[in-house]
């Protein structure tokens, strides 16, 4: 699959629904979907605001930590980043808008993990020991790794999805997916990506552990830590691979001296126990 298309898109056919955002900052996201041959497919724009238009990069932000999970071996969901043409509220926009394909299978429900936690939860019993309980360990540590290396803030119980077929009697965790407020996303002009501490532990809104991500990876047991495929600094050029003329030199140096630093930090973690 092609993860960009610069080539612009004929996509105003669109209808956009807005979803609260839960970050605490100004602003909201915009949603919609479509059906194709029976394929349903997703798409969101970054952080849209009423009187400057799409003014984020989330949807950028999707396509880096997908490349990241690809190396670091992380089973994930998707995302293409699309230039596209769209229209909201009446007025036509030029965007970059991320799409992705429906994880949920043939015969397959979903339902929030805080909310299968609420039905299905021991007395007592916090959403990490809930979810080692039901053998979803390794997902979690691996969650909370990749969280802590991209500064994930709105890992909330609605960000993780619980898959069930009833029929089978299965039951799984869906894919690693929703990554956009994450990294710099708090950042909208090279000014102030330039003064952004990238080792800063800012307070994250997780369902699951602490509200540090640093405090969750420290908090995984020795033997626990996920051995994941080793990032490399030569990886710099595949995470930012055609997104020239999309984001600026500046923020693409800094994203990448936030996961670099963050990497490092982990390995040490990792080798100091």
């Amino acid at each position: 699959m092609n993860r960009i298309i610069r080539d612009k898109q004929d996509m105003t056919h669109l209808s956009w629904s807005k979803i609260r955002n839960s970050s605490g900052t100004a602003g909201s996201f915009l949603k919609a979907y479509s059906m194709l041959g029976g394929k349903k497919t997703y798409y969101k724009l970054s952080n849209f605001d009423k009187t400057r238009g799409v003014v984020g990069h989330e949807c950028v932000n999707e396509i880096i930590v997908d490349r990241l999970l690809d190396i670091l071996g992380i089973p994930h969901l998707h995302y293409q980043l699309i230039h596209a043409d769209v229209m909201i509220d009446g007025k036509p926009q030029e965007v970059y808008l991320c799409a992705s394909e429906d994880f949920k299978q043939k015969g397959e429900s979903k339902l929030a993990l805080d909310a299968y936690w609420e039905i299905e939860r021991a007395e007592s019993e916090s959403a990490l020991d809930f979810c080692i309980r039901n053998g979803w360990e390794e997902y979690v540590y691996q969650m909370m790794v990749v969280d802590f290396l991209i500064l994930n803030r709105d890992r909330h119980g609605a960000n993780i999805e619980v898959l069930r077929n009833s029929r089978k009697k299965t039951i799984h965790l869906a894919p690693l997916f929703d990554h956009g407020l994450s990294l710099l996303f708090s950042c909208t002009d090279d000014s102030a990506v330039a003064e952004y501490d990238v080792m800063a532990d800012k307070r994250v809104n997780n369902f699951i552990g602490s509200g540090s991500t640093w405090d969750n990876v420290n908090s995984i047991p020795k033997k626990k830590l996920p051995q994941l495929h080793a990032l490399k600094e030569t990886d710099r050029d595949v995470l930012m691979n055609g997104l020239d003329g999309i984001i600026s030199q500046t923020l693409q140096d800094k994203i990448w001296e936030m996961i670099w630093k963050r990497w490092c930090a982990y390995e040490d973690l990792c080798h100091s126990r």
